[in-house]
């Protein structure tokens, strides 16, 4: 069966009379942690995260899904299966880390999600996409455009799920506060979020557009096209510092201690 697919038109004239996707405004945001990996090129311990949004109208959106099962069942095969070694290694990553046990933590299933967005499709965002059958997911239309998901360096061993997508070729906004943002350069289709919380106010959910602060100075090298990596991680922090955002970068190992995680809520 083939999947259903739609595109999301831009914000500028057709949207204007479009439905949005929820009918709420974000209330409670989570982080998800999916692990601990470490960058062999420098050391760096990096976090894996995903983010659980849930409306007032008791809507549940799904930000990435992080690694396969099988890293949680044995790290090493995994990682040589999939020619990761050469990038770095899994630290710590448990089936408690996993996106199921990640979602139960918040009294969730994955039947209860409304919602999935697929950020980009590399490999430590992507272990789920398959997990959640009724779910919709929304991603950009240059990364469903690819034959398969990027997962990792060339390796691509994940099929697209049959599902409902939802392609968007611009900057959306899904529902009242919740704002998604193109931002390619780390990936074709890389996407970045602004959701506004009750009392938090606004919150920049850079994904790996910035992965932490330091990557803007260092010109995003390494990216899939540093030009426009560093056009939009500009673009992105001229938005936060606009609307005083709280910044939650994709992978900083100085911000990743410090963020409050699921069962805890941002409000």
């Amino acid at each position: 069966m083939a999947s259903a697919s739609s595109s999301f038109p831009n914000k500028k004239g057709e949207t204007r009379n479009m439905q949005p996707l929820l009918k709420g405004r974000p209330r409670w945001l989570a982080v998800l942690d999916y692990g601990l990996f470490q960058v062999h090129a420098n050391g760096r311990i990096i976090g894996i995260c995903g983010f659980l949004i849930q409306t007032d109208a008791g809507e549940n959106v799904l930000i990435d899904t992080g690694f396969p099962a099988k890293y949680a069942d044995d790290a090493e095969a995994a990682t040589a299966e999939d020619e990761l070694g050469s990038f770095g290694r899994v630290l710590s990553l448990t089936h408690q880390n996993l996106a199921p046990a990640q979602l139960a933590l918040l009294g969730l299933s994955t039947s209860d999600i409304d919602l999935m967005i697929q950020s980009h499709t590399h490999i430590d965002h992507v272990g789920f996409m398959d997990a959640f059958p009724n779910t919709p997911i929304l991603i950009a239309a240059a990364e469903r455009a690819l034959p398969r998901p990027l997962y990792w360096s060339g390796k691509q061993p994940m099929g697209w799920p049959d599902r409902k997508y939802i392609e968007i070729h611009s900057d959306i906004e899904i529902g009242a506060g919740f704002d998604v943002f193109l931002v390619p350069g780390h990936a074709p289709g890389q996407l970045a979020f602004m959701v506004s919380l009750p009392e938090t106010g606004a919150v920049l959910l850079t994904s790996d557009a910035i992965s932490r602060a330091a990557e803007i100075d260092e010109k995003f090298a390494g990216s899939w096209d540093e030009t426009r990596a560093i056009e939009n991680g500009a673009r992105l922090m001229d938005m936060a510092a606009e609307q005083k955002a709280k910044v939650i970068f994709g992978h900083s190992p100085e911000q990743w201690p410090t963020l409050r995680k699921a069962p805890a809520w941002y409000d």
